[in-house]
């Protein structure tokens, strides 16, 4: 093997010895002039190490000030914090807010009703009229497969226009109640708080607003987006509304996003440009959420589908470790954050109040606008002008690569092509290698023990990523490339990478998709940096920096994408992913994360003189951390009040009951049902509940009883439960009717939170019920009702077989009730919480299951 310091003429894969570059003076296929050989000396492996190091980590510090410097910019100074931090803690201090609640029907409500009122007071000299008016709604409808019911859930709506009146209208929309154990501050209570004192602002404007705004606070959003639908399809005022902006929560605190717009309606994302004092917004979230990879949805999607009216949807991202559990308070909400948004809100309300578009935005109706943030800066353009750009970048690269090409016969596509084939293969073997690291570390025991500590993961699955891509390039340099000038390698990895950012900006172009400007981003700026290096001849350190330089943009821009990916996707992991090994799909993102950034990478890895010691650094790194990771040191959750990281665990004392078809009992057991949220399972919890060792499984009538969505769980035997209002269900009626099909007529009364699973025996179908409109679409109804709701009145008809005898049972029905108050837990259920260890967040609730026959 060559010394490092060897200069070598270029061998094309060891036969001819043929230059890869241009040989100026030459456009002949004949016979290759030889270039003299220039004294060009690599650089030294520590030097790029160091500049790799200090590059990337420069840049993750550019992102981390950015992503927690809240305020970009002074405050106009119109809305107030202070007092929105008040009503944050006021809505938060009655505790959990589930829909039905006394926490959520009545406390809340009163409250949101006097600050209204005090608002109308103070700004009732003003140019603006507020109008009041609290609805109880009543429907039904189906989304995601299932169908939800609701009965006198409360939307309080607030009309602020002019005295004279306005005919259109800018909604506002948030939501108060909260998931049952929670006391929902980021969700959503902290929105609430905001429109508040964004209502007061604007009521208090000297000078009247063009058009009106609805602020709309509705109570029932954790119950599948129920009081939302109300208002839209019933309310009065819903007929005015012309557009809207959604706040939301997916994390506690941080920066509001602007993660989707539209449909279509670009003008809207122009006025958020326009208007945010200190905007924060991405396209590539908005085509993410909308693809569905994230299992989630906001009310939104109701106003769109129902409503078909364009809006914003604004949600916070940060921490969504403790979303929808007990560390979901107040305190954990910096004032800055929610200046910020109050900031940002009344600012984009107030501009579009004035704006000349709302009242006939079906000029500015059709295209879609890329929009991205770049360290605090927005940019936004239409998408036919980032088509444009998009066309533009791949048609400079492929001249770029042509001009390469030119005089060589076919020389240099030869060698680019095999290039491409080493990057690709360094890519197969990464993510291969990897996926193989995270099933070992799943299948010895420690699944998710970066949950609290994710550099953990970085370093482990970072480096087993790098460590791979290096030790192909290195073995494709020394076995393929022996003859071949480093400096030139350089350049031919360089154009491997500009080409496959490249084809990836094609496809997502071809598709359509705004989140194209990534590639273009990836493409434009290297290329632009190669082109005015192009006299910065060899390798050199100088050289080295000014080519880091160029890359700053795309590559703090990627690794914003980077840490928005893993912010969002962690905590997802850790609450919904029990089936599949969420060390696989972390692994894999890592990986991508790794592939992504090395790509122009690789350029000054050629340069280098070696990379024996990098390979030994990173392969000490990857021992090292499976070592620890195999040995249990990093415990999955915390219970740092600073930090917490909490198991999610549903827990409810259940009495099931089974009845035949002449309504006898036929089974009866009672127990407390364990559920774990994550892959884990009861792993960790089993010490602490040594009976659960004893288990009993649940097999008779579970698929049925559980509608399928209880696939592991453990279940201890416990005495009966006796709620204080226990289910009551009967047959009103039931008859055959002259198309031949059974209708059944039910009543059923019961808690504020019911389900239902209704199950067809096999040659039997449903064909018609009185739910949304009247086409059965799953066999899955949610029910939910406010207070002194009556009883809930719903028919089935059955397709029955031909030949079925009238004494035959068609279908059966589970009917679930679900108790979420503390008021109705258990002193078995008390007595379990108690056991569990404070790292954990648990849901707990009382209910009742009855399988009826019919």
């Amino acid at each position: 093997m060559e010394s490092d310091t060897t200069i070598r003429r270029i061998k094309l894969f060891g036969s001819q010895n043929i230059n890869i570059q241009d040989q100026r003076g030459n456009n002949s296929c004949g016979n290759v002039k030889k270039k003299p050989e220039l004294r060009l000396f690599l650089i030294s492996e520590g030097v790029v190490f160091v500049l790799l190091v200090v590059f990337i980590s420069a840049l993750w510090a550019l992102v981390h000030l950015s992503t927690q410097q809240l305020l970009v910019g002074k405050s106009t100074g119109e809305f107030n914090a202070v007092r929105a931090r008040k009503h944050l803690e006021h809505i938060t201090g009655v505790g959990p807010r589930a829909v039905g609640s006394v926490e959520n029907e009545v406390l809340t409500v009163k409250f949101l009703l006097e600050q209204v009122e005090q608002i109308r007071s103070e700004s009732g000299a003003g140019p603006h009229a507020v109008t009041l008016d609290l609805q109880r709604p009543s429907g039904c409808f189906s989304i995601n497969s299932i169908t939800s019911c609701y009965d006198r859930v409360t939307n309080i709506a607030v009309k602020l226009e002019p005295k004279d009146g306005a005919q259109h209208f800018m909604l506002a929309n948030c939501h108060f109640d909260s998931v049952a154990n929670s006391p929902g501050a980021s969700d959503d209570a902290v929105s609430c708080a905001v429109m508040l004192e964004v209502l007061r602002s604007l009521a208090s404007l000297s000078s009247p607003l063009t058009h009106g705004v609805i602020f709309l606070f509705n109570g029932a959003e954790e119950n599948y987006f129920q009081a939302s639908h109300g208002f839209i399809t019933q309310h009065p005022w819903a007929k005015q509304v012309k557009a809207f902006v959604n706040l939301e929560a997916a994390g506690v605190g941080g920066k509001e996003v602007v993660f989707q717009t539209g449909p279509e309606n670009p003008w809207l994302v122009q006025a958020y440009v326009h208007a945010a004092v200190h905007p924060f917004a991405s396209v590539v979230g908005q085509e993410v959420f909308q693809s569905g990879i994230i299992p989630s949805d906001t009310d939104f999607r109701i106003y769109r589908d129902f409503g078909n009216i364009p809006g914003i949807d604004l949600a916070f991202i940060e921490d969504g470790f403790i979303y929808h559990t007990r560390y979901d308070t107040a305190d954990r909400i910096l004032t800055d954050s929610i200046q910020r948004a109050g900031d940002n809100i009344l600012a984009l309300l107030k501009h579009l109040a004035m704006s000349e578009i709302l009242a006939d935005s079906s000029e500015y109706r059709h295209g879609n606008m890329v929009f991205f943030d770049v360290l605090g800066v927005m940019v936004a353009y239409p998408a036919q002008v980032g088509t444009i750009i998009n066309c533009m970048a791949v048609m400079v690269t492929f001249l770029y690569l042509a001009k390469k090409n030119h005089g060589k016969c076919g020389r240099y596509l030869r060698a680019l092509a095999l290039a491409v084939c080493v990057a690709l293969l360094s890519w197969a073997a990464t993510l291969l290698s990897v996926l193989i690291v995270s099933l070992v570390v799943t299948l010895a025991g420690c699944s998710m023990f970066w949950y609290t500590h994710f550099s953990a993961a970085v370093a482990l699955y970072g480096s087993a990523a790098a460590a791979i891509i290096l030790l192909v390039h290195t073995l494709a340099k020394n076995l393929n490339y022996g003859g071949v000038r480093r400096v030139e390698l350089a350049e031919l990895f360089f154009d491997v990478s500009l080409l496959l950012w490249c084809c990836v900006l094609i496809f997502l172009t071809l598709w359509g998709l705004c989140s194209a400007y990534v590639p273009m981003l990836m493409v434009a700026f290297p290329l632009v940096t190669k082109l005015l290096l192009t006299r910065h001849r060899g390798a050199s350190v100088p050289y080295a920096v000014l080519y880091l330089l160029g890359l700053t943009l795309p590559y703090v821009h990627l690794m914003f994408l980077i840490w928005v990916v893993f912010e969002i996707f962690c905590p997802i992991l850790g609450q919904s992913c029990t089936e599949f090994p969420p060390d696989v799909v972390l692994s894999f993102l890592i990986s991508l994360a790794a592939i992504s950034l090395s790509s122009y990478f690789m350029h000054l890895i050629y340069l280098a003189r070696s990379s024996k010691r990098v390979l030994t650094i990173l392969g000490s790194i990857f021992v090292v951390m499976i070592i620890l990771v195999s040995s249990g040191l990093f415990f999955p959750y915390s219970s740092d009040p600073h930090k917490p990281r909490p198991k999610r665990v549903i827990i409810q004392h259940t009495t099931r009951t089974f009845l035949t078809l002449n309504g006898s009992v036929e089974h009866v057991d009672s127990g407390l049902w364990i559920e774990s949220l994550d892959y884990t399972d009861i792993r960790y919890i089993a010490p602490h509940v040594p009976e659960i060792y004893n288990i009993i499984h649940t097999q008779h009538h579970d698929q049925l009883l559980f509608g399928g969505f209880y696939r592991k769980g453990w279940y201890l035997p416990a005495p009966v439960v006796s709620p204080k209002s226990p289910l009551e269900f009967r047959l009103v009626s039931k008859q055959m009717t002259e198309w031949g099909t059974v209708k059944m007529s039910f009543e059923a009364k019961g808690p504020s939170h019911m389900s239902v699973y209704l199950h067809p025996h096999i040659g039997t179908s449903l064909s018609r019920w009185s739910f949304g409109d009247g086409t059965p679409q799953s066999s899955f109804i949610i029910y939910s009702h406010g207070l002194d709701s009556p009883a809930w009145h719903f028919w089935l008809e059955i397709q029955p077989p031909s030949d079925a005898p009238a004494e035959k049972d068609f279908i059966s029905i589970a009917v679930s009730c679900h108790y979420l108050e503390e008021d109705h837990w258990t002193l078995q259920l008390n007595a379990l919480l108690g056991r569990f260890p404070a790292w954990t967040s648990p849901s707990s609730s009382v209910s009742t299951y009855h399988m009826f026959r019919y």
